[in-house]
C-alpha cells in the first residue's frame, strides 16, 4: 500500500479527531483528510505478541482493508487498532468486524437488507 499514515501527529489527529467505532477485535478511527487520496495506518501494540503475531495480524488487516477499498470514501483517512482478541480471531471474523465499524462510522454505505414478506 502506497498511502500510508506514518507521522505520530498524524495518527493522534485521528484519535482526537475523528469518528470510531470498536467491535471485539478492532477498533477503527476515520477522518476526512483534505490532501488527496485516502491513507491507512495499523497499530498493533505489544501487549498482542511478539513481532510475528503482531505482523501476522498487520497483514491479515492490509488485505482486508484492500479487498474493501473499491468500497471505502476515498479522503478519508483510516487508522485501524488491533485488540487482544485479533490474536485468535479467524480473518472471516475480522472481515466481518471492519465492516461493522466501518457501516458504524460512515466509511462504507451500509448493505440494504431486504425486507422479508
Amino acid at each position: 500500500m502506497k498511502n500510508t499514515l506514518k507521522e505520530n501527529r498524524d495518527f493522534r489527529r485521528l484519535y482526537y479527531r475523528g469518528r470510531s467505532a470498536v467491535s471485539d477485535c478492532l477498533v477503527v478511527y476515520a477522518l476526512r483528510n483534505k490532501m488527496g487520496p485516502g491513507r491507512l495506518g495499523i497499530t498493533t501494540g505489544t501487549k498482542l505478541g511478539h513481532a510475528v503475531v503482531r505482523n501476522r495480524l498487520r497483514r491479515v488487516i492490509r488485505e482486508i482493508y484492500r479487498q474493501h477499498a473499491e468500497e471505502i470514501r476515498p479522503d478519508m483517512d483510516v487508522v485501524i487498532v488491533a485488540r487482544a482478541r485479533a490474536v485468535t480471531a479467524t480473518y472471516q471474523e475480522m472481515d466481518r468486524a471492519f465492516v461493522h465499524c466501518a457501516e458504524k462510522i460512515g466509511l462504507i454505505p451500509r448493505k440494504k437488507t431486504r425486507p422479508e414478506s
